[in-house]
Parts: C-alpha cells; structure tokens; sequence
C-alpha cells in the first residue's frame, strides 16, 4: 500500500510539472489596410496583411526562460509567404525604443523576444493580448505621426473585426514591475557582422526560420496578467499563413527548469512534449482509451474517437484468444506449456481433466522453435521430429514429464522443408506440421 501511495504521488508531481505550460495563444493583432500601405518609410506593406502575436500560455506563478533549438528539436517560424520587417524596427522586440512606435508603421514590425517588447528610458513594456490589456493605447491614430503621406489622424486605425480591439483602443502593451538584467541569443544575429538574415531582418529573402542551433534567454518573464500569465514569444507580420513548432524552457515557483519540445522526442528528466506548441493546431482523438487516440493531437476533434479499445489476446493460437479484443498485450496470451507463471488450467479451463496437446511456435521458423506440451497426467513423453522423407531429424525423450512441459529445439541447420512434429504421451498421439523457411 506504501509503495502505491508513493507511485501515485510520485505521479501526480510529474502532471503538475507537466502542466506549468498550459498552452500556446495565437492572437490576431492588426490587419493593415489602405492607409498604412502609403508609407514609403517602413517598408513594404500590403493590404490586408496580418500581424500576429503568439504567446506562451503558463501556469500562474510560471516564468518563461529561453525559446531554442536543438538537433532533436528544430525551432521554426514559417509562413507561405514573406514577413514584413520594418527598416525602424528589430530582431528582438526588446531593444525597440517606445517612441519608434509612434513612427509610420513600425507596431507592426517582425520580431522575437522574451515578453518584453520595448523600454523607455529604465521603463520596459511587455506584451499582453489586447482583450487583457486595460491601460490605453499610445500607438495608432493620434498618436501616431502618419507616416512618409503625413496621413491625418495617424496610421494604424484599421477596425477589422478578425483583430479584436482596435489598437488606438488597446495596444497590447503595459509596464511590468520586473527587471530583466541579462539577455542572450544565438543563432539570429551573426557575431562577426552583427547582422541578422533571417526573417527578423529588413533584409529577409527566406519566408522560414528553421533552426536547430539557436537560443534566445532571460532570467526569466512572467505574463502582464498574473492569472492568465501569457508571456510574448513572437510578433509576426505577413500576407501568408504562418506555421510554428516551438521549443521552451519554464521556471517553476518551486525553482524547477522544465523542457517543452514541439517534437516528440522526450529522453531527459523534466522534459516533455507538447503538442500544442505545433501550430496550426493538429486535432483529432485525445482520448486514450480509444484507438484513434495520438499523443501527437493538440486538441479534440469531435466525432474522431471512435472505437473503445478492448485490451485482450488477439493470437488465435493461443488457448484464451479473445475474438472481442482490438488491442493486443502479449503477456496475456497463454499456450500449452507456456502462461507467464500464471496457473495456465485457470486462464484457460477448457484444458483441464484429460486434455492432452501441444503447441509449436514459431512456425514457421527460421532459428530456434518451441514446443509446448500440456498433458492431464503426469507421465512419459516423446518427442520426435521427421523430415519430408520420414527420417528422424530430432528426438527426445522426457520421464515422468510435468504436466505443463516446455522445451526449445534449435533448427538453424536443418535444410528448408515441411517436417512432422509428433508427440506421445500415454494419453495417445498427436501430429503437426512445422515449417521451416
């Protein structure tokens, strides 16, 4: 009872490290329309172009430590087609001044970060989504210069209904009480040069960022919103559709580092899999007393589970075959001679009394065969094996035998064929064939 109690618990701590990363939020920011393609200043942008804000979704108390990729795990940020990277903007979203925000269109710029996603003098602003976020607004409209058209009443005013909150009304931006003294990356910016040429640059050609050598970490961030605690990994702005798999790392309150990998590859204490962090979202049977069910699905698809699993034995050779079962444990199959130290007569009672038989397996076989003999009475058996042609190619001969006997017979040199297994007992004879390939 102890040792259940232990495991049980043992158990329950693992799913409560487990679910410090509850989920990931792709939140539609903007949509551009035909003011904001006047600008000249920031760059290229078309209309209808969307700027999404993906957040990490942690448990309250939860701080985000590092996004990253490695061998086994690729980070990637993808899209159909190109991202817009403002010429004022940045690869990480917290070395952007709050007031280039005010200038043209560079709110919507590409870029990566750890929550934060601006400063003002010792102030820092983090992103919070715009349905939590209750302090205003200072980018768009008024607050906004109009960009190289001069537009009156500023840029940045779209209402589209897909984004939410329009951002002269929410920007998706608050102050934090929370220093963050040390940043490090790898993988975007190169040492040398300083340069980034992925698809954080004004300079980007590639529509995708796939790395398994990059890293970008803080001391840690916890969301704007203690309760919902969502914390800013990316903000994304394309005409395309946008695909992610992700890799991060979580600070627990109880100090535990845990690792979460969009690929299903777990090998290290304190690692786990996530699904979700696979973005669009694959749906389908969550349910894991169903065969449709896979780990792999980040949510439920209505109607995909659909058939119960029935554990059992599924081997119509074995004694206690079960027609019922769609799900096969071996261990529960039992032969004559051979159940897994389990009592065989009381797993399958159709054996007990007079019965007399035997089992060979495998057949055909290419290496070493077993045969299996259950006999009703403790008595002499013989064991013989003829080739096509009626010789005798194995013999054996067991006194006073047990009721369940078993032995291994090695046929890794006798020539291909058809060969006849014959057992004697004194409760009569039995035949069968064996094949050897």
């Amino acid at each position: 009872m102890r040792n259940s109690l232990i495991f049980l618990l043992m158990v329950c701590a693992n799913l409560q490290l487990k679910a410090q990363l509850e989920g990931l939020y792709v939140e539609t920011y903007y949509v551009s329309d035909s003011l904001d393609t006047t600008d000249t200043i920031g760059g290229e942008l078309e209309v209808g172009e969307t700027t999404y804000r993906v957040y990490i979704d942690l448990a309250p108390g939860s701080k985000l430590v590092s996004a990253f990729g490695d061998a086994d795990h690729p980070f990637q940020i993808a899209s159909s087609r190109r991202f817009f990277n403002n010429v004022d903007g940045a690869t990480f979203g917290y070395d952007i001044p709050k007031v280039s925000y005010e200038s043209n269109t560079v709110a919507l710029d590409s870029y990566i970060t750890l929550g934060q996603n601006g400063f003002q003098g010792i102030k820092n602003y983090f992103g919070v989504p715009k349905e939590n976020d209750t302090d205003g607004s200072f980018i768009g409209g008024l607050n906004n210069d109009g960009g190289s058209e001069f537009i009156e009443g500023g840029l940045l005013v779209n209402a589209d209904a897909e984004a939410g909150l329009p951002l002269t009304e929410a920007d998706g931006m608050d102050t934090l009480n929370l220093v963050i003294e040390e940043w490090f990356n790898f993988g975007v910016v190169d040492f040398t040069t300083g340069e980034d040429s992925t698809i954080f640059s004004v300079n980007a050609v590639d529509s995708s960022f796939t790395s398994t050598q990059f890293t970008i970490e803080c001391s840690g961030v916890y969301g704007v919103n203690g309760d919902t605690n969502h914390v800013l990994l990316t903000q994304l702005t394309t005409p395309g559709d946008i695909e992610l798999r992700l890799n991060v790392r979580v600070l627990t309150t109880g100090g535990d580092t845990l690792t979460y990998y969009g690929t299903n590859i777990v090998n290290q204490p304190n690692t786990f899999f996530a699904p979700f962090l696979v973005y669009p979202q694959v749906c389908g049977c969550t349910d894991a007393n169903y065969l449709e069910f896979s780990p792999d699905f980040a949510c439920d698809e209505e109607g995909s589970c659909q058939t119960p699993i029935v554990f059992g034995c599924t081997d119509t050779l074995a004694c206690n075959f079960d027609p019922l079962a769609n799900y096969n444990i071996d261990n529960l199959c039992c032969y004559p001679g051979f159940c897994q130290e389990r009592d065989l007569e009381e797993v399958c009672p159709q054996l007990k009394g007079e019965t007399f038989d035997f089992n060979v397996y495998p057949n055909p076989v290419s290496d070493n065969t077993f045969i299996q003999v259950i006999s009703g009475v403790q008595s002499n058996l013989s064991i013989a094996i003829l080739d096509y042609n009626g010789v005798v190619v194995y013999s054996e001969n067991v006194p006073d035998a047990p009721l369940n006997y078993s032995t291994q017979i090695d046929f890794s040199d006798k020539p291909s064929g058809i060969y006849l297994v014959r057992v004697t007992g004194v409760e009569g004879v039995k035949n069968a064939m064996l094949v050897k390939l």
